[in-house]
């Protein structure tokens, strides 16, 4: 990871801030899968080195553990990560669940205890604001991921005090400063996505460990897609991302894209002074 030199820090975090659930990405290894007749085969195609069977069905297995962490596998953590991979590219899915695996190992070496069936739901589920058809047309794709995974957990009979932990966990996941003054529950999420878009934490965790989830989970293409991301969500949604990091890549990549700024907004405020 390249966020030690100041310069490109303060852009990675640009990148990051909003840009994080851009960051969605990936899926292909140590994912397995049923086998099934073609009526019911997934959309997905593995890479070929991916270790994922060709023809799979849309009932997703995923392994116990990855580098020493445990997967959490009840039903209801079976369905969140079921939408997830259903919904998602191959490059998005495997980044939300780098993410739970990576919160995980940095809150473990801080000794901090969470509910880890919560921590799993806001991490499988971050991203969903990025899928096409849970967008909306003008909110925040972090607002849009929140309430696709309120609506989902709430039709799978999950206490609405739960319910609103994973929401706030969504919600907050791209302000890291934010994140981090609530319940593990929700600061995990965002320490998770920060560790994988920008590899925040990732330095005071065993190397061996990062490699395996790595190779369980593969980076893909992930930098460009991030890149991509924000600068679609400029061009398809240039007023919910008007005052985020979005923002700024658009700036960058798209011409004569120039949302206001908090100033702008200011000095054209119906006021005298």
């Amino acid at each position: 990871m390249d966020h030690h030199k100041p310069q490109r820090c303060t852009r990675r975090c640009a990148l990051l801030h909003s840009a994080r659930a851009a960051s969605a990405l990936a899926l292909q290894p140590l994912v397995t899968h049923c086998h099934a007749d073609s009526s019911t085969q997934s959309t997905h195609s593995p890479a070929p080195d991916s270790g994922v069977t060709a023809a799979v069905s849309e009932s997703l297995r995923l392994p116990d553990s990855v580098a020493g962490i445990s997967l959490p596998n009840s039903e209801l953590t079976r369905a969140a990560a079921q939408l997830a991979f259903e919904a998602s590219p191959p490059e998005l899915f495997y980044h939300v669940m780098r993410t739970f695996v990576f919160g995980a190992m940095v809150m473990d070496a801080r000794g901090e205890r969470f509910d880890r069936e919560l921590a799993f739901l806001g991490s499988a589920l971050h991203d969903l604001g990025l899928v096409e058809r849970f967008m909306s047309p003008d909110q925040q794709f972090e607002l849009d991921g929140a309430d696709k995974a309120q609506e989902f957990l709430l039709a799978q009979g999950v206490p609405a005090d739960r319910v609103a932990t994973v929401w706030d966990a969504i919600a907050m996941h791209t302000t890291v400063w934010l994140a981090a003054r609530k319940q593990p529950e929700v600061a995990i999420v965002s320490q998770g996505a920060f560790a994988d878009v920008a590899g925040f934490g990732l330095d005071a965790l065993d190397s061996a460990r990062v490699a395996e989830v790595l190779e369980v989970f593969p980076r893909l293409n992930f930098k460009q897609s991030v890149i991509d991301t924000m600068v679609e969500h400029c061009r398809r949604k240039p007023q919910a991302v008007m005052l985020s990091q979005f923002a700024e890549s658009g700036r960058r990549h798209l011409q004569d894209y120039q949302p206001p700024i908090l100033e702008d907004l200011l000095l054209a405020a119906p006021f005298d002074s």
